[in-house]
């Protein structure tokens, strides 16, 4: 399957290599960060410490990292790896 021609612009505002923030919000009751971190280690291996953060009710959470991205396609990769987590509702 081919992958779709995105239209960001990450390109064009950011100079590569460098630190790229993102936020994922999933379902709180599953291991939302070890599943994160899973894909990140595959896609960006690196140290991180992410920042977890529970919804007011506690249905969901949000997880954030700092990555070091190399391209605007890498940064596409990774949102997409990232929402294909089955758990995953938004990834910002």
């Amino acid at each position: 399957m081919v992958n779709p021609v995105k239209n960001t612009k990450f390109d064009e505002f950011l100079e590569f290599p460098c630190p790229f923030t993102f936020k994922v919000m999933g379902l709180a009751n599953v291991d939302l960060t070890s599943q994160v971190l899973t894909v990140m280690q595959k896609l960006a291996p690196g140290d991180y410490a992410p920042k977890t953060k529970a919804s007011s009710k506690g249905n969901y959470e949000s997880v954030s990292l700092v990555a070091t991205v190399t391209s605007k396609e890498h940064i596409e990769t990774i949102y997409t790896e990232l929402g294909s987590i089955a758990d995953v509702r938004y990834v910002l």
